[in-house]
């Protein structure tokens, strides 16, 4: 079955979720270093607000600063929620019936990577509509493929030391969870 974007749906766009788990708040898209600037000067041509943060970092020891490996671009909404690319204003739908995506063709990789999560076996995420419905794509998702891989290669490190970080930010009733900054992230 070929996969395609199932009609109204931009929930990928739309939620994001704790990960590890609340203390860190929200996850944003992740963005590799080499994708920063070029959101941020996007962002600055549309004359979009963007707030990109840290998101895994490493280190040679738990005392050196980490340095960023990934960003995250969070957000638009005070809970995190609501990429600042999508184009919400209701003037004009996208192919599949859903928001519209303002840098479609310039997307970061995670966008691109997406339905496929990084796992061992790589999945399909279970929170997405077509894969709900269906189950399976087994066809059309040779460009994902390849943009996971691309993720995966510059997120690949030798470093003993791994952080990650808070991001302060989701919904209100959870904000006595939240942390800020960088952390430790525990090697198991």
């Amino acid at each position: 079955m070929e996969f395609k974007c199932v009609d109204e749906c931009s929930q990928c766009c739309t939620e994001r979720e704790y990960y590890p788990d609340k203390k860190f708040g929200k996850i944003g898209v992740l963005i590799l270093p080499e994708e920063k600037q070029k959101m941020e000067k996007i962002g600055n041509e549309l004359k979009i607000k963007i707030n990109i943060l840290p998101r895994i970092g490493t280190s040679k020891n738990k005392k050196t600063e980490p340095e960023v490996l990934a960003y995250q671009m969070m957000g638009i909404e005070k809970n995190g929620n609501v990429c600042p690319f999508l184009d919400t204003s209701g003037n004009s739908k996208s192919p599949h019936g859903g928001f519209p995506c303002n840098i479609y063709n310039e997307r970061p990789l995670a966008c691109r990577a997406y339905p496929l999560v990084e796992s061992n076996p790589i999945m399909l995420d279970e929170k997405c509509k077509f894969c709900k419905e269906h189950k399976t794509a087994e066809e059309n998702l040779n460009s994902e493929i390849e943009s996971l891989l691309k993720i995966k290669n510059e997120m690949n490190t030798n470093a003993t030391t791994i952080w990650r970080y808070a991001t302060n930010v989701g919904e209100e009733e959870d904000k006595h969870y939240f942390q800020n900054g960088w952390i430790l992230e525990e090697m198991q």
